[in-house]
């Protein structure tokens, strides 16, 4: 009990001249300050930078479904989900795997298009060649250009009509506005169009191994336990991600 005593008292002890030292080297610490000042103001400048500034705030918490919507990303994450169900994997690979695989590829796809963007639009804009009007009418267009390769007609003339607006002459006079959505409704069809695709063959290894253990009568035994590993190795044998993104890819870049 003595030395249950003692012990108890060296720790103590032990503690608290650590927490003096940890006081004293907080003391040399110097931590910085950030702070936001909201007051009045009589220059119309002031007011006019904090309405940028509230923008560009705006914008960049848009950004993230911005570069989803208008990038080959999207296609990409709904054929690997799709994926995943159809290979009955449950939670692997985990949906972190899938978005970061997908993140990485789409910027294999859009480096090009981004390239020319930062080139023509945000280098000159930034050494302050071009205004910013300038900039953004530079810069847009080799997005668009990347997204009316892969839009449909259809669905572009789905949303003119919903506009009430008469039929463009040629691309440059379709608003922006018109082709985002166009694109993503393509992008949601072709990516389901590839989901079928994907789920036709491992359904066929459901219905050969159902058939199987049917016959055997071994009805207690759910089917997919049994055909989840012939699934994975015919992925596997058929170097599926290989093939998988290859040829999403080369459905962008073709």
């Amino acid at each position: 009990m003595k030395k249950a005593i003692i012990i108890v008292v060296i720790l103590l002890g032990v503690l608290c001249l650590s927490s003096e030292g940890f006081a004293q080297s907080t003391q040399s610490i110097v931590l910085p300050k950030v702070g936001i000042n909201v007051g009045t103001s009589e220059n119309p400048n002031d007011v006019a930078g904090s309405l940028q500034l509230l923008i560009l705030l705006t914008v960049l918490s848009l950004a993230p479904s911005l570069f989803i919507m208008t990038t080959s990303y999207l296609r990409i994450i709904v054929v690997f989900n799709f994926l995943k169900n159809a290979l009955g994997t449950g939670q692997m690979p985990p949906n972190q795997l899938l978005a970061g695989m997908a993140l990485f590829v789409t910027f294999f796809i859009m480096t090009p298009t981004w390239t020319k963007v930062n080139n023509e639009a945000l280098k000159p804009y930034l050494d302050k060649k071009i205004t910013l009007d300038s900039a953004y009418n530079t810069g847009i267009k080799p997005v668009r250009g990347f997204m009316f390769k892969q839009v449909r007609d259809e669905d572009l003339e789905l949303f003119i009509t919903m506009a009430n607006m008469s039929r463009p002459g040629n691309k440059e006079e379709l608003p922006t506005h018109i082709l985002i959505p166009a694109y993503i409704i393509s992008e949601l069809r072709a990516g389901f169009i590839i989901g079928f695709f994907l789920f036709i063959p491992f359904l066929v290894v459901d219905m050969i191994v159902s058939s199987i253990l049917m016959s055997m009568g071994m009805m207690m035994l759910p089917p997919m336990m049994v055909s989840l590993p012939f699934k994975i190795l015919l992925f596997v044998l058929v170097d599926g991600w290989s093939l998988i993104i290859g040829s999403l890819v080369r459905s962008f870049l073709g």
